[in-house]
């Protein structure tokens, strides 16, 4: 039997993270090397690009070049925010026809994986000999099956390094500070925000996620109770929180529908929430130093905040999507899994098994009251970070008695 032959088409989706780049040098090297390959094409602009034929010959790339890419954060492709439906998977397929696409690599979250499974029931219905494979990518960490999702690691790391900048912040000037960061429905990127912690009394002191229901009152109860115990208060909220009934709260309190490409309301790109938790903690419980900062797009691709760990695991995934669909004729998506105290390997799953599944933050992750995490959170994502991350110290001199002010 003939081994499949023709060319390679790679695409970027969805919003762009510090080493999606990795996961395209990967794919587009380890495809380099296979003589199945007659051309290596990258889409611009996403899955747009390729209906409106919009292709690169990655084939005449140098080494070099690409290395440097590699190393830079975003898209390097470009992306996009259309959701494909049959139909506009179907005008992908024809393009993929068109030019003698063999193999076709998205590298994406959860709507990218829905995309690869409809073109891959296109070509089979249409009998087009054609490999689908989705890599994995997303700053939100909700990837079901996979430990983790690369992007959300370098992602962790600024989260992280953040707070911790955060906390010093507001230990030198006391008072409540207010961080919101990304996540809709899973609580991953909020989460890490704990990842900097060093000190029994540091930032942030509470934790808020999509997985539990927001309390208004609550949330002012553990203000007051930081703000007494250690005359400051430092919180990280994610932009998904939501009330018992399931109502968002940026939507509760601000009364803005305004919605996404997706039909989700939107939540990122103003300091709207920040600003009105501000606002309530100021008028209920009467305090003046209040402030909120909104942590915004910076989150995912920071440049020279990227952890190595990311960046090493990014360009395999990227890799083993090329080996699964020209070396063993297979389609799916690449899957990252945990052995050992920590080594990951990778696996290829049916599409359907993660296209358009949402993972949420295991209930061990979550402390029991709800408004923090659990020492197996930190066990889980520390790892992940980079084996380098920095930490913060404080003087230890001892205090000079007092003359005047005994």
């Amino acid at each position: 039997m003939s081994k499949l032959t023709g060319k390679v088409l790679i695409a970027q989706g969805g919003g762009p993270t510090a080493v999606i780049n990795q996961s395209l040098v990967g794919a587009v090297s380890e495809a380099r090397k296979h003589a199945e390959v007659t051309r290596v094409y990258g889409a611009l602009n996403g899955v747009r690009g390729i209906i409106n034929e919009d292709l690169v010959d990655l084939s005449q790339e140098t080494t070099r070049n690409l290395e440097y890419v590699a190393q830079t954060p975003s898209s390097a492709l470009h992306s996009t925010r259309d959701k494909p439906d049959e139909a506009y998977c179907k005008e992908i397929f024809k393009v993929c026809q068109a030019h003698d696409v063999r193999f076709f690599f998205y590298i994406g979250g959860n709507d990218s994986s829905d995309t690869v499974h409809i073109v891959n029931e296109a070509s089979k219905a249409a009998g087009y000999e054609m490999h689908c494979v989705h890599i994995p990518k997303t700053v939100d960490n909700d990837l079901v099956i996979n430990d983790h999702t690369p992007g959300w690691p370098s992602a962790a790391r600024y989260v992280a390094q953040a707070f911790a900048g955060y906390t010093l912040d507001n230990q030198a000037l006391p008072g409540v500070f207010i961080g919101i960061v990304m996540g809709r429905h899973a609580g991953f990127l909020t989460a890490a925000a704990s990842l900097g912690r060093k000190f029994e009394d540091d930032g942030p002191h509470y934790i808020y996620m999509p997985e539990t229901a927001f309390s208004e009152e609550q949330f002012l109860t553990d203000v007051k109770t930081a703000m007494e115990k250690y005359g400051r208060c430092l919180v990280a909220v994610s932009e998904g929180i939501h009330d018992k009934d399931g109502n968002p709260m940026m939507v509760k309190l601000s009364g803005r529908t305004e919605k996404d490409a997706h039909g989700n309301v939107q939540l990122s790109g103003s300091g709207a929430l920040g600003d009105m938790l501000s606002d309530l903690v100021t008028r209920e419980l009467k305090l003046k130093r209040v402030r909120a900062d909104t942590l915004g797009y910076a989150q995912r691709s920071f440049l020279g905040v990227v952890s190595d760990v990311d960046a090493s695991e990014a360009r395999e995934v990227g890799e083993k999507a090329v080996q699964f669909a020209i070396g063993q004729d297979m389609t799916g998506s690449v899957t990252i899994h945990r052995v050992g105290n920590y080594a990951v390997e990778y696996r290829l799953v049916p599409l359907h098994h993660i296209a358009a599944k949402t993972k949420h933050m295991p209930k061990e992750f979550i402390a029991p009251e709800g408004n923090n995490v659990t020492p197996e959170f930190y066990h889980y994502a520390r790892p992940l970070i980079g084996s380098d991350f920095p930490t913060i110290s404080r003087l230890r001199a001892p205090k000079v008695e007092k003359i005047l002010k005994k």
